[in-house]
């Protein structure tokens, strides 16, 4: 997978409640997804709407994709966790939100959620938020990235009556955002690339060494622009291939040979630190 790309099952509303169509409407979920390439590379769209009702308590567990959700219902809802929340400066009742590569656990809380779900590769977010996800402290409001561009966004998608223009009017804007956005560095995306490829099995020394940097250059470029520093980025993407392996009900033991933890001990720290439970909680969630 590239820097440029987004795991097909990442997402917040969407890993659980929207990454199987069937599963989505037998929960009351209504998912719609956009026809056609996605306007910028390293993104995956989705929308989602509450057809029950219900209020919406959803734990979502870290993963290698920054999150942004355009929130289009009637009541407003939030996400915390993960890292300290920041207060938006938006006096919009219905915030959007953007959600940064977390090192631990969110929550999503709310009633009657309808929204637009964005999950960002680092190097889409880089190229779209306007700020590196280094100065992301926790989860922001989309207004205060994008100011008054983000509310009339809001307004346009929602006054939309189909999930397809709506897309589309979500698509042309980031398409427009992209054409000016800055590029990540070659090396720092090269590194990203190859953590995701290996599936967060690398050593810091060989990221630095494949890009002729030192550790402590290596370190500080690649903690500004993707907003984790190389060894916490690569904890990150493997803990996310083996959370998954571990909610489709895998072995812990098979799990934590196939990913590259020293033994199962090691994989129970690493999702208790992730995750906030232990791994046989984690197909439950």
């Amino acid at each position: 997978m590239r820097n440029d790309e987004v795991d097909a099952k990442a997402g917040a509303v969407a890993a659980d409640r929207g990454s199987d169509g069937d599963r989505a409407d037998a929960d009351g979920w209504e998912v719609a997804r956009p026809c056609g390439a996605p306007p910028v590379a390293g993104l995956r769209m989705a929308g989602f709407r509450d057809r029950d009702g219900r209020a919406l308590d959803l734990r979502v567990l870290p993963q290698p994709a920054l999150v942004v959700v355009i929130g289009l219902g009637d009541d407003p809802f939030t996400v915390e966790g993960g890292t300290a929340q920041r207060p938006s400066a938006s006096r919009d009742p219905h915030p959007s939100l953007v959600a940064p590569l977390s090192p631990g656990p969110a929550w999503i809380r709310g009633r009657d959620v309808e929204c637009i779900e964005m999950c960002l590769s680092p190097g889409a977010a880089y190229a779209l938020l306007g700020v590196s996800p280094h100065e992301l402290e926790g989860v922001v409001g989309l207004e205060d990235l994008w100011g008054r561009q983000a509310r009339q966004l809001r307004e346009r998608v929602a006054a939309a009556t189909a999930w397809q223009e709506r897309f589309t009017l979500v698509s042309e804007f980031l398409a427009r955002r992209a054409a000016s956005g800055p590029a990540m560095t070659p090396e720092v995306a090269g590194v990203w690339d190859t953590i995701v490829a290996h599936g967060g099995r690398v050593r810091v020394d060989d990221l630095a060494a494949s890009c002729g940097w030192s550790r402590k250059r290596l370190w500080s470029r690649f903690r500004a622009q993707i907003g984790l520093t190389p060894k916490r980025a690569a904890m990150l993407v493997r803990f996310d291939q083996a959370a998954r392996a571990l909610r489709a009900g895998g072995n812990p033991a098979d799990i934590a040979l196939a990913h590259g933890y020293a033994d199962q001990s090691h994989l129970h720290r690493d999702v208790l630190a992730f995750a906030g439970c232990t791994p046989a909680a984690l197909p439950g969630l």
